[in-house]
């Protein structure tokens, strides 16, 4: 079974209701006039509203940390700001841009390969686990979808919000996506984009269920890790770190080479087909090494200059173990040392010198690759960046 790597370009302490926040502002265009119904929302959170015919909004409730403020209207240019949230109220000035329209490329595919290149998408952007079997993409034509035979890509994007229903976790997802490549020859998905999270209605048992679905989805996943991490709780909250260290494999010819023989051949080939598809079974890694003991959160965490960020750093790969739950995935490529139980394991790659986090456990700037467990976290086990877990909000 492959195993897959993840880029995310865009997914605390306890606070009381007494530290939540409230920002508040005014819309404008150039010329100062006021913009009614625009979206105004705090970007994968919970957070979102429309602005007033005075072009005013407010978000109450809001929990400390920073967040990325969007504001999106029909006729204008998206709007983004970092907002870094604290115990007083935020108040807001933003000026829109009128959108300068310009013509899109215009693919035309059949209704067939629409249709399989969808069911790709929602494979590698809604995920394939339990929760994923629950979820319903329910404006789907609204996608632009263009795959590559040749580089074995699939490229998506949006105009509008894409809009799931989330019946496993309780949600309406509304993402805007910007971007989204999905390589086949190289294992790796990356994406970009605006997500906004709306609690669906229902009974208090339905609530009660997707609370118990959510703290699972919580527990373990890369979000709950930069929480701990940054509390110094990695122990208390059943994770271990390790640095981590391998090498390429220089017997494994490269990828693309591969998939260029297992096309050339698999006709009238079988010998050479049965070599290259044995080429492609081969680990991608050798000469694995774990250092122990376990590593602490104060050898790879600095604290920048600017209050509620954090900075992750390593000279290496990091190995992420969390001990209260078992993998029941079998990653090919993923390292595991004899000794070691079966536990949810992800290996954290850094694709610049370093990770900025903050206090709700997102990255925010120089996002890192992820194999292994946190590689299966799509958009059906996404949860809004000011989620806590039940166990969290009494403690």
């Amino acid at each position: 079974m492959r195993s897959w790597c993840f880029l995310f370009v865009c997914i605390t302490l306890s606070f009381t209701a007494a530290a939540q926040s409230v920002i508040s502002g005014k819309v404008l265009t150039g010329s100062n006039n006021p913009v009614a119904k625009a979206s105004v929302f705090l970007n994968n959170a919970t957070f979102g509203t429309a602005t007033n015919d005075d072009g005013t909004f407010t978000l109450r409730g809001v929990k400390p940390g920073q967040y990325d403020l969007i504001v999106s209207a029909i006729g204008f240019e998206e709007y983004t700001q970092k907002v870094m949230v604290g115990s007083a109220t935020t108040n807001l000035a933003i000026t829109l841009t009128t959108k300068v329209l310009m013509m899109r490329e215009v693919i035309i595919t059949s209704n067939a390969d629409w249709k399989k290149n969808f069911e790709l998408f929602k494979k590698d952007f809604i995920g394939v686990t339990e929760n994923a079997k629950y979820c319903k993409i329910e404006n789907p034509r609204i996608l632009s979808l263009a795959y590559s035979r040749k580089k074995m890509e699939l490229e998506a994007s949006t105009d509008e919000f894409l809009v799931m229903k989330n019946e496993a976790l309780g949600y309406r997802v509304k993402f805007l996506l910007k971007e989204f490549l999905s390589s086949s020859l190289n294992n790796t998905i990356s994406y970009a984009g605006r997500a906004l999270f709306e609690e669906l209605p229902g009974t208090e048992v339905q609530k009660a269920k997707w609370k118990l679905k959510r703290d699972e989805a919580y527990y373990g996943s890369a979000r709950h890790f930069y929480r701990s991490l940054y509390k110094n709780k990695l122990k208390q909250e059943g994770f271990e770190i390790y640095d981590f260290n391998r090498t390429i494999d220089p017997n494994r010819a490269p990828d693309l080479l591969i998939q260029r023989k297992l096309k050339q051949f698999q006709m009238f080939n079988r010998d050479s087909t049965r070599h290259w598809l044995a080429q492609q079974d081969m680990p991608r890694w050798h000469k694995e090494k774990l250092t122990k003991p376990a590593l602490t959160a104060y050898q790879i965490i600095r604290k920048p200059l600017q209050e509620g960020l954090f900075v992750m750093t390593f000279p290496n790969y990091l190995y992420v173990v969390y001990t209260k739950k078992h993998e029941t995935q079998d990653f090919k490529d993923l390292y595991r040392p004899l000794d070691m139980e079966n536990f949810e394991t992800s290996v954290i790659t850094l694709l610049s010198p370093a990770v900025y986090f903050d206090l709700n456990g997102t990255v925010v700037a120089d996002s890192p690759l992820y194999e292994g467990t946190w590689s299966k976290a799509k958009l059906a086990n996404l949860l809004p960046v000011d989620y806590e877990p039940l166990e969290q909000m009494v403690n």
